[in-house]
């Protein structure tokens, strides 16, 4: 039985939920599922946007037939290749042997190389600004490279100004019916999950991302329609600005992340106390993780979210503890920039990970402000580093009054 979403009088959403999944791209934990969304419009053609990913493959194909109504697909248009929007090119081809498939050179390279071939009759070639009209409908094609894949590209509908943009706009979270961004409370339950998967999934490529938001905004968009999350029919400037925030590894909020690695709990301790000591000077915004039981997908979304960082780490094998380096690793594959950045050490007998993170962080990354009021704690901390710690807290206060929003 199909299950479909009407979105504009001629344009239907034909994608579905996956529950099942544990792990996006095998890494990134998705507790609340994923969805795989696709479009099909009917107009004198008809234009199926992208596919699905090969476990709702079964889903999808119902969500197809069920909308053409018998009707014959005439174009398949794919702006993404990455498998869980292309794996079921094939399957629809196979139904659909009339159908013709647009999408840019690269793209067919890259279907080609993961098996979704086809005739060459069956190709349309297209660059960017080109313009294919199926009826009353005429779609342009605007290349997105890196955004997230080399070969991706968006498609804009000119008579009703729907975006179908691929990777950008979208989110972690199945939409259980839900399709619209007006029907679900975005703030309190989809923001932290569209910013973990802007942030883990395209964080890297900020410059790629404002070149393609350059684009858009010479756009009327009215509606926009990304592959995994809710589609966006009205608030679209709110949207918009957190990309923009995040391409440029602006901060949303000033707060605080603070992630510590402690074997032992002394560690622990000594940021609970920078975190209470933070507190009490007003700073509410503090967010407290331990980089040893959360999964760094978390870590990097909020530390693109908060303007300052507290990194807190025992010292192992007289170098980073290892899920420490790991976090640090992944902001700098990732690109985070921007930020301003407390350092607590602890060493037993030879503490030399605060040295070491400092370095990294002004190696490695651009525009990373390391406080110099850090903290250094031989074991487990006493009265001796009290000044210290509120040294620290006052330098982190001061420069969040100071550092623009």
């Amino acid at each position: 039985m199909e299950c479909v979403r009407q979105l504009t009088k001629d344009l239907y959403w034909v994608g579905a939920d996956d529950r099942r999944l544990a792990l996006f791209e095998n890494i990134h934990p998705i507790p609340r599922g994923v969805s795989y969304n696709s479009y099909l419009l009917l107009d004198e053609k008809t234009v199926l946007f992208d596919t699905a990913d090969w476990s709702v493959c079964r889903q999808f194909l119902e969500n197809v037939e069920g909308v053409l109504k018998g009707r014959k697909l005439d174009y398949l248009v794919i702006n993404h290749v990455e498998p869980d929007h292309a794996a079921s090119i094939e399957e629809v081809l196979l139904r659909h042997p009339e159908t013709v498939v647009i999408s840019n050179e690269q793209a067919f390279t890259l279907m080609d190389q993961f098996g979704y071939r086809m005739e060459d009759e069956k190709k349309v070639v297209v660059r960017e600004g080109d313009t294919r009209k199926f009826g009353k409908h005429t779609i342009a094609f605007v290349a997105a490279p890196m955004v997230h894949w080399p070969e991706a590209m968006v498609s804009f509908d000119l008579t009703t100004g729907t975006l179908f943009s691929a990777d950008a706009f979208g989110s972690f979270g199945a939409l259980g019916g839900r399709i619209f961004n007006d029907e679900v409370d975005f703030d309190r339950d989809w923001l932290d999950d569209a910013r973990r998967y802007y942030t883990n999934i395209v964080g890297k490529y900020g410059p790629f991302v404002m070149d393609l938001l350059g684009k858009a905004s010479q756009l009327d968009i009215k509606m926009i329609c990304p592959l995994h999350g809710p589609v966006w029919r009205n608030n679209i400037p709110y949207l918009l600005d957190k990309y923009v925030h995040w391409a440029t590894y602006e901060p949303e909020e000033k707060g605080v992340l603070l992630v510590y690695a402690s074997m032992y709990g002394n560690t622990e301790s000594t940021a609970s106390v920078l975190a209470a000591k933070l507190a009490e000077k007003g700073m509410t915004r503090i967010h407290m993780y331990d980089v040893s039981k959360t999964d760094i997908s978390y870590l990097i979304s909020d530390a693109f979210k908060y303007s300052h960082l507290v990194l807190a780490s025992v010292t192992y094998n007289l170098g980073i503890y290892p899920k420490m380096l790991s976090f640090l690793e992944d902001m700098k594959a990732l690109n985070l920039q921007k930020r301003i950045v407390g350092i607590i050490e602890n060493g037993s007998w030879a503490c030399t990970v605060g040295g070491l993170m400092t370095d990294f962080l002004e190696s490695n990354m651009k525009a990373m402000t390391v406080l110099q009021d850090g903290v250094t704690i031989n074991s487990r901390m006493t009265g001796g580093q009290e000044r210290s710690m509120d040294d620290l807290v006052d330098a982190l206060i001061s420069s969040m009054k100071e550092k623009k929003k």
